[in-house]
């Protein structure tokens, strides 16, 4: 049983399909209703589908993050109709303005709202998830989180929510620990996502990058294996870059490869790299 907020299209659809694999009921939350709804296209309804098709049971369930009584009403519902909840993984983000031009200032004023949309909205999907976690005497909660959090990427209100979701899932897990909770920010690599292939269409031909991208499944992938994994209390708490965990738990992306960590040409977590050997 899983919640994936922010779940429309991008990393959330692909991490949605990947838990499906395993036969888990996957509530889909997001605003995109329609595919007019978004100039990337992609619906809840249409992951749900996925999902569905994947092996698993799809739940779309419109929900705006920024709103606290929806983010209440949902886990309410997932109480009222399963009694329980396995994994939360925090992805929804408003990400209006970030990859414009300019630096901060000259950006859409609209781009701090990732600091709501982004992270306070992970808070409170915590917030009202934990209770749930907790009663079913094991749990995971994933901040999908990137090398933004060390390096500059697509300016401050990105490094700041991205340094600020790697935190709040350390505090989280501190709290979590005596409940067989975990808590974990897991770095993502380049996407290969329509938002992505959307904003390199825009760069020149020179400035577009050609090495290969993660998958969006490939996450779901890695958080499906650390959930099983007996390493799972362990790596509680940290920042973990996902091409190292997953090259720790065996997990290749959908083509079979195994994605390269960033960490030498981007940075890394504070904690050690040998922490996953």
């Amino acid at each position: 049983m899983a919640v994936v907020t922010g779940a429309s299209r991008g990393a959330g659809r692909g991490i949605a399909q990947a838990l499906a694999q395993h036969g888990a009921t996957v509530y889909v939350t997001g605003r995109s209703q329609k595919t007019s709804d978004s100039p990337y296209g992609g619906t809840i309804a249409e992951t749900a589908t996925l999902v569905d098709r994947a092996g698993g049971t799809g739940i779309p369930m419109a929900v705006d993050h920024g709103d606290d009584t929806a983010v209440k009403d949902l886990f309410d519902t997932v109480r009222a109709a399963h009694g329980r909840l396995d994994i939360l993984v925090n992805n929804a983000a408003n990400l209006v303005g970030t990859t414009s031009p300019g630096g901060f200032w000259e950006k859409p004023l609209e781009t701090a709202d990732l600091l709501t949309v982004g992270l306070r909205s992970h808070y409170v999907a915590g917030y009202y998830a934990a209770p749930l976690l907790i009663e079913n005497g094991r749990g995971l909660i994933v901040n999908t989180g990137h090398y933004g959090a060390v390096s500059y990427h697509h300016g401050a209100a990105y490094g700041a929510q991205k340094a600020g979701a790697d935190k709040m899932a350390a505090d989280m897990a501190k709290e979590l620990r005596p409940h067989n909770v975990a808590a974990v920010s897991i770095w993502m690599g380049g996407l290969d996502t329509e938002r992505a292939r959307a904003y390199l269409a825009s760069l020149p031909q020179e400035a577009r990058q050609t090495t290969t991208r993660e998958s969006p499944q490939f996450t779901g992938r890695v958080i499906a294996a650390l959930y099983d994994s007996d390493d799972l209390m362990a790596l509680s708490g940290r920042a973990l870059i996902g091409a190292e965990l997953g090259a720790y738990l065996a997990v290749s992306d959908i083509d079979g490869t195994t994605p390269r960590t960033m960490r030498y040409r981007l940075g890394g977590p504070p904690e050690p790299h040998p922490s996953l050997t």
